[in-house]
Parts: C-alpha cells; structure tokens; sequence
C-alpha cells in the first residue's frame, strides 16, 4: 500500500489544508474529503492544488454520507480524521446537527475501517473541552490573567489523567467521539489515537467569532474594528502554532504502532499561555493601535482556564519545540495582512510577560 492515498476528512479546513501540505510535501499521495460548507475552504482547496496538482485528490462529501465515506476510504493507508461541527455556539443552537457530524459522522469513518479489516490507522482530532469547565479548580487573578492556585497545575497544565467531565452538546459530541475512536482500538483492533487539541491558530486561518478566535481577534484589529469579549478577557488559553500541530498528527501516525488506543494532550503548553487581554494587548503593538473591546456575559462552557500539559505527547511522539506564541502571532499577523490585502501595518511587537 506504500503508493496508496492518505486520507483527511475536513481536510480543506484550517488544519487540515496544513496537514495536507506537509504530507503532499512528503511525497505522499492525499485524498481530501470535505463538504466545503466552511467560509473560505475553497481557497485552501485551491491552494493545495496549485501546490501539488495531480497528487491532490478531492471528494466533496459530508461525513454523515456513509457510503461515499466508506468509498472515499476503501483503500488508503492512513486516516486523519479531522472534519467536525467546531463551534460551541452552533452546538447550542443545533444539537442535533451537531450530534450526526461528530458521533455519526466519527462512527461512519470508524465501521469503514472496521470493515476493511486491514488496520488502516485513524488518528482523530479531539478537544480539550472533554474536560469540562474546571469549576473544580482554584484561580487566582495575577494581573491580566486567572491562573491556578494548585502548583502542580500551575507549573505543567492539564493532564490526560483529568477525568473526563462533557459540557456543551459540542463537549458531549466530540467526548463520545473521542471514546469511540480509542474504543475501537480496544474492541476491534483499529489502529487509533486521539490528540485533544487546545487553540491552534496560523497560516490558513480564517478565524470567526465562534472558531478560530486568535486569527479572529486579529482580522478585526486590522481591520480597525471592535472586538468583543465574553466574560472578564482573563480567561488563559496555549496556544499552538499549526505547524506543531501538523508536527504532532505526523508523529502519530508514524509512531501508531507504539501509541495506538492512547490520548494526548496537545496545547502550546505553559510557556505559550496568554489571556485574551494580554493577546490583545500583543496584537495593539504589533498594529500600532489600540483594539476597541466590548465586553458580554461569559458563554456556555467557557474555561476561565486551560493549558495543557503536553510532556506525554513531546515524550512519546517525539515532537519538536513549540513557535513562541508572540512570533506566531506576528506571523498570522502578516500573513493576514497580505492575503486580506490590507495596508494595515503589522510589526515586531515588544516582548511582554505571559
């Protein structure tokens, strides 16, 4: 199967357009699966070919379609199973739509590869949202950002032995679907893993409101629009640059005979953890003004908090070290700016504590 494709579904997305670029960089043969229902998937798709041509296949297609999926998996090497309902807010409006992408959809592409009965491995983009909203936790507020009181936690974020807690129909979606797909490497033999990402942000992103909040808070500053926040803007994620991400699905995949049936962690980790208001207060420097913010009540879900720890996955994966949250941020500034053609300036930021 060594000259067999690679499959990603979703794989015309923010995240999936990258892997793409980087296995069809490789020398592998990809088979992207995607409904397109996304703004702006169709100039990543364009942009893949441009790049690799032939090497390129495409499949319109919705992951609720169970037998073009199955068609479109019958006889490839690798799955990154990356397509998904991906807004919290959307779940809220539609559960039901969201429960048939990310459960039925999930179980589609994982009876296909049962069928198959080849081993065909499948490594399936999860979130940190299984765990909750970490009301259990303590938070301290240190200046412009909530951080834990636990020193253990403070020190090397959440782990994978954090008991899994869904909240949200998305939370409950993507939870069920996580455990199916490391269940199915126990009960039936198909080679699995699951990265639960935490805020992956970079080149290709097209961010909005609801997904995608770093290139979001980005295109409105240099656009010179407002922005606004929902809860205090204290709130702390790590961030990871798509490029470590892409790094991350890779090793997976290469090392799935030594991490099948496992989850891990996947974030910027501590040393890329920033609130909102400090990402803000990055992106004011790096466009020369200051963003007008307004402020909501906090939404459903919402963690004042998350970082992952990310040791088990740098240990077993092998991964390299991680961009900088304030160079990656520069970068998507830029990159921004020239793809929306805006003549906003964006420059080298002056470097502030996280």
């Amino acid at each position: 199967m060594i000259d067999a494709p690679i499959l990603i579904t979703g794989g015309a997305g923010f995240i999936g357009s990258n892997l793409a670029d980087r296995l069809l960089s490789e020398g592998h043969r990809v088979r992207v699966y995607d409904a397109l229902a996304r703004d702006g998937v169709e100039r990543n798709l364009r942009w893949l070919q441009d790049r690799h041509g032939e090497q390129v296949e495409v499949v319109i297609g919705d992951i609720r379609d169970r037998e073009k999926l199955a068609g479109a998996a019958a006889d490839v090497r690798a799955v990154f199973h990356l397509a998904a309902q991906v807004a919290v807010t959307t779940s809220m409006l539609d559960p039901r739509d969201d429960f048939e992408i990310n459960i039925l959809g999930t179980l589609n592409i994982l009876e296909a590869l049962r069928a198959r009965g080849n081993a065909t491995p499948l490594i399936f983009a999860s979130t940190n949202k299984v765990y909750g909203d970490l009301t259990d936790l303590d938070f301290a507020l240190e200046g412009e950002a909530y951080v834990p009181t636990d020193a253990a936690v403070r020190a090397h974020g959440i782990g994978e032995a954090r008991p899994l807690d869904f909240h949200t129909p998305y939370g409950v979606s993507k939870g069920a679907a996580d455990q199916y797909v490391l269940d199915y490497a126990r009960s039936f033999g198909v080679p699995t893993a699951v990265l639960r990402m935490s805020c992956i942000y970079g080149r290709g992103q097209m961010g909005t409101e609801d997904q995608g909040w770093v290139a979001h808070f980005l295109i409105r500053a240099l656009e010179g629009k407002p922005i606004t926040l929902y809860g205090d803007g204290h709130q702390v994620r790590d961030i990871l640059d798509v490029s470590n991400a892409v790094d991350a699905y890779v090793q997976a995949w290469r090392r799935i005979g030594e991490v099948g049936g496992r989850a891990f962690n996947l974030g910027g980790g501590p040393a890329n953890a920033v609130s909102l208001r400090q990402l803000l207060a990055h992106i004011g420097d790096l466009t020369g003004r200051e963003v007008d913010l307004s402020f909501s009540d906090w939404r459903a879900g919402d963690q004042r908090y998350f970082v992952a720890d990310t040791r088990l996955a740098e240990r077993e994966l092998g991964l390299a070290p991680k961009v900088g949250w304030r160079e990656g941020v520069a970068e998507l500034a830029r990159w921004l700016a020239a793809e929306r053609r805006l003549n906003a300036p964006v420059g080298q930021a002056r470097a502030m504590a996280s």
